[in-house]
């Protein structure tokens, strides 16, 4: 297929910049599948695996912006990751944060079943990542690790209480602010090759999420570098960690009595299942069935 993908920001992302990785991903698997992609994003985008027609930011995320004078002649579905209405071009958009309108153009994809449930979506795709952009080992060091915003949404007062209480070192990274209790190392925000290190390295990421994720995709990060989750039972947590992966609880005391449980678990076991249902050509062809079906009926059912 010829697919248009519209994301208004600059690729590669530097840091974290989690919706930006994933398009960047999408563009790969969609072209490693042996399909046509253009990409419109902001100047200096540079993502080998698609043709680049550049976009002003600005004007890329306003209400109104309309992509069609910038689109090819023969593009058969375009793919945004905002919400967007193009007239007489087949399109569907990805929702990548919480619903909080009703009134959304049509064509909406969520990310996860839990996602698609609250959001009032009728599809979703799993995200997923490129396993060669991460670092793989089964020998751990002894410290845990929370990778994320200090947002107490994200839990990370649970992680440095939880680990404490479970005899674990902690490294906090993603964000910065002062954490007095021994045994925790605050790092600030990661990227690159440190990130890929601290994921490939932990014995354990606690995702201790006190809302409800429409994804997380530090799970698929940790899992496919052999590092298995603590995490609770909100969002989409229990469609991506399985037994196999790591352990889920509701209370702080219940992960604590996880935890020891997390060191049994299988390295191998945890990159398997990111290679197999959460890589970057599993979540292209995901779309692809919608793409499919958005070019041949003009809607998108998730059936």
């Amino acid at each position: 297929m010829r697919i248009a993908l519209l994301y208004h920001g600059l690729l590669p992302v530097a840091r974290y910049g989690g919706t930006g990785r994933v398009v960047h991903w999408l563009a790969r698997g969609l072209a490693e599948l042996g399909h046509e992609v253009t990409l419109l994003a902001a100047p200096g985008s540079r993502v080998p695996e698609a043709r680049l027609v550049p976009v002003d930011p600005h004007r890329a995320e306003h209400i109104d912006f309309d992509p069609r004078p910038l689109l090819p002649g023969d593009i058969e579905v375009l793919h945004a990751h905002r919400p967007i209405a193009v007239p007489g071009v087949p399109t569907l958009w990805t929702l990548h944060g919480t619903a909080t309108r009703t009134d959304y153009p049509p064509n909406m994809v969520c990310l996860s079943a839990d996602h698609a449930t609250r959001s009032g979506g009728a599809a979703f795709v799993y995200n997923g990542l490129d396993p060669s952009d991460y670092r793989f080992r089964r020998d751990k060091q002894p410290f845990d690790l929370f990778l994320g915003r200090l947002h107490s949404a994200k839990g990370w007062r649970w992680a440095v209480d939880g680990a404490r209480r479970a005899g674990k070192q902690l490294i906090v990274a993603g964000g910065w602010r002062p954490i007095l209790r021994r045994g925790v190392r605050v790092v600030g925000p990661v990227g690159g090759a440190r990130k890929a290190e601290l994921l490939a390295s932990a014995a354990c990421l606690w995702m201790p999420a006190q809302w409800d994720e429409p994804f997380g995709l530090t799970l698929i990060e940790a899992m496919v570098s052999g590092t298995p989750v603590l995490g609770t039972r909100r969002g989409a947590l229990p469609e991506i960690v399985s037994e196999t992966t790591g352990a889920l609880g509701d209370t702080l005391t219940e992960l604590i009595a996880l935890r020891p449980a997390i060191d049994r678990i299988d390295s191998d076991a945890c990159r398997a299942r990111v290679v197999e249902q959460f890589s970057h050509r599993t979540m292209a062809e995901g779309y692809l069935r919608l793409y499919r079906e958005v070019v041949q009926t003009g809607t998108v059912s998730g059936k």
